[in-house]
Order: C-alpha cells, then sequence, then structure tokens
C-alpha cells in the first residue's frame, strides 16, 4: 500500500506541500530501513489531542503529538500520528521559528518514534533531537 495520508480534525489548518511532505517522510522511512504500509497524519485542536491523550494514554495533559504504532510486522511501518496545529504554532513561537518548519519536526518526531527512536531519557531525547535535525536539514521545500 506505501500510503501517507493527511486528516484535520477541530482545524481549518491548511498542509502546504503535501506532495514534498510524503516524499520526505517515505525517504526517512526508507533510509531507515523500514518499510512503509499506512501512516496516517492527524492534525487537530489542542483539546481534540487532549481527548486522545486523556483517553487513550491517561494524561490530562497538553500535548503536541501523540503517536500510535499499529504495526504487525517488524520492519514495517503501520500508525496514527495526531498533531495539535495549535501547540506546534505555539512551540515555533516559543522557540522562534518558523510555524511550518516546527510542524514538519513534529511530524518527523513522530514518523521516528514508529521506526523505534524514543525520548524519555536525556540520551534518547539527544538521539531523537539529532535525528529530527538530520532529516530537516534534508528537507527541500
Amino acid at each position: 500500500m506505501a500510503a501517507i495520508h493527511f486528516f484535520a480534525e477541530d482545524t481549518d489548518h491548511q498542509l502546504k506541500n503535501k506532495l514534498q511532505l510524503k516524499r520526505w517522510i517515505k525517504e526517512t522511512i526508507k533510509v531507515e530501513g523500514y518499510r512503509l504500509n499506512e501512516l496516517n497524519y492527524i492534525l487537530c485542536s489542542d483539546a481534540y489531542l487532549l481527548e486522545i491523550n486523556k483517553q487513550y494514554l491517561d494524561h490530562d495533559t497538553y500535548t503536541d503529538i501523540v503517536t500510535f504504532d499499529n504495526s504487525e510486522k517488524p520492519g514495517t511501518i503501520t500508525g496514527d500520528i495526531f498533531i495539535s496545529v495549535e501547540r506546534t504554532r505555539e512551540n515555533a513561537e516559543t522557540f522562534k521559528v518558523d510555524a511550518d518548519n516546527e510542524l514538519h519536526r513534529v511530524m518527523i518526531h513522530g514518523a521516528l518514534h514508529l521506526l523505534g527512536y524514543l525520548d524519555k531519557k536525556p540520551a534518547d531525547k539527544k538521539l531523537m533531537t539529532a535525528k529530527e535535525n538530520e532529516y530537516l536539514a534534508i528537507k527541500s521545500f
């Protein structure tokens, strides 16, 4: 199938460069040695993602991303990635970076989770950030 889909829930945000985003994410997955089956990005509001966070993870906190790994075979990516557009915009302001670039960072962050990267421990977070930076640097749009 090898498909990436983009959806919107409780937001009117329109993604730019969808074809380039799909190519970039697919290339990241390929470089990491995995095969893409299906990946769904659901852009949403803070309130929508808060409900997902509470319902499925029992976390009563705002977050920029929640990733669900639905893969059934090792080495194959199937998942759903929920991203709060409001939170990524706020983070962009906080870190004084372009809002689209911050959204792309969070998008690749979710893909990296599906590729096995973690970010809870300091060393894992450092590696995750390095990988985000590596793939953002090769993004050509």
